[in-house]
């Protein structure tokens, strides 16, 4: 186990409210990012969900499009609460922070135009893809999971349910 003092020549890390999108395919495979390979940024070299922070004021689903604009040049209006979550980092001196989910569906046509201008990649992957083969950041990595098996979770998605 390292100590704090092997530590100090990385960047200290912060916190912020976050919005971050699960881009489905009509296929049925996630688009996703490969973060840059920074140490000033969580999760450096890892695959992601497309996202960012939350500005002061700002809705979490204006967010999420403004990120995704910035992210991908995605212009998209349909994006559907999926879950969100909490995150008490006040022992570690950061405070109380979100992450919240959204599930963007893209057609062919909508997938041909994004252009990355963030992270050093973007793919599309199957869900037993993500979750078994690639590393991924550890929080969307279980957004993935609860979206990928969430026809055997609890009740299933509820508003995939609703007409």
């Amino acid at each position: 186990m390292s100590s704090p003092a092997a530590d100090d020549q990385w960047p200290t890390l912060t916190g912020s409210d976050a919005v971050a999108a699960l881009i489905v395919l009509e296929d049925g495979r996630y688009v996703l990012q490969q973060r840059d390979d920074t140490p000033g940024i969580w999760y450096p070299g890892h695959w992601g969900c497309f996202g960012g922070a939350v500005d002061n004021g700002e809705e979490p689903v204006e967010a999420l499009r403004r990120e995704l604009y910035e992210e991908l040049e995605l212009q998209t209006s349909d994006a559907t609460y999926f879950t969100r979550f909490d995150f008490d980092l006040s022992e570690l001196g950061l405070g109380r922070y979100y992450r919240t989910y959204f599930v963007v569906r893209l057609t062919p046509h909508e997938e041909a135009g994004l252009v990355l201008h963030e992270g050093r990649a973007v793919a599309a992957f199957p869900g037993q893809t993500v979750l078994r083969d690639l590393r991924v950041t550890p929080y969307d990595g279980f957004a993935l999971f609860l979206h990928h098996a969430r026809g055997r979770i609890g009740r299933g998605w509820i508003r995939e349910r609703d007409p």
